[in-house]
């Protein structure tokens, strides 16, 4: 039992698997508490002490599983708690890599042309939210607005400072020091609320590389 609570930790779809699983456990126990007394204790006949140790074999089970379950949903907070953690380092890394970036010491930023509607306009890259693809074109979000970058995002991606953007989805790209704040779901991504309020989900297997890159 303790493998599924390993294999299975909490949720709707692991408490299914252990109370579908005690439903052979807890009679299969009773029963062999049963035959033991028998065997070794006069006493009453089998059925009879079948019936008497199954409500105690089903309270055993309960609490063997409801302690399980808490300490699952434990280790899973911790975790969470620990990547979130990591995620917080990466978006300080990022906004103190923007402050340098926009001193007035440092380099003219680099700008994109960018197509917006009928007209070409000049954006700096250390202004952009994030990138989301789109086939060969790139859709670049900044400051409320959104216009069209011919290319991909993969080749897009080299050119950018690895500190301040990351890819967070293989059809997005953001900047880590314009999100204005996170929150984790359900199923292991990110939620990314800019600063515009534009929302941006990070995926589990590109969360993972970005804690991974920041060493968290």
């Amino acid at each position: 039992m303790w493998l599924l609570l390993r294999r299975f930790g909490s949720g709707l779809i692991g408490l299914l698997v252990l109370y579908l699983a005690g439903g052979l456990i807890v009679p299969l126990e009773a029963l062999v508490s049963a035959l033991i007394n028998t065997a070794y204790a006069p006493g009453p006949a089998l059925a009879i002490s079948l019936i008497a140790r199954l409500p105690v074999c089903l309270l055993l089970y309960t609490a063997i599983v409801a302690v399980g379950l808490a300490a699952a949903e434990h280790r899973r907070a911790r975790k969470e708690r620990d990547r979130s953690l990591g995620l917080e380092v990466a978006l300080e890394h990022a906004r103190r890599a923007l402050a340098r970036a926009t001193s007035p010491d440092a380099a003219p930023d680099e700008r994109l042309i960018v197509t917006s509607g009928a007209r070409r306009v000049p954006v700096k890259i250390s202004e952009v939210e994030w990138f989301g693809g789109a086939d060969n074109y790139v859709v670049v979000h900044w400051t409320d607005r959104e216009g069209l970058l011919r290319g991909t995002l993969k080749t897009l991606e080299k050119r950018l400072d690895p500190t301040l953007f990351a890819r967070c989805h293989r059809s997005a790209l953001v900047n880590l020091a314009r999100v204005e704040s996170f929150a984790p779901l359900s199923d292991g991504s990110w939620r990314l609320t800019m600063e515009s309020g534009a929302e941006v989900v990070t995926s589990r297997s590109y969360r993972r590389e970005l804690l991974e890159r920041f060493g968290a």
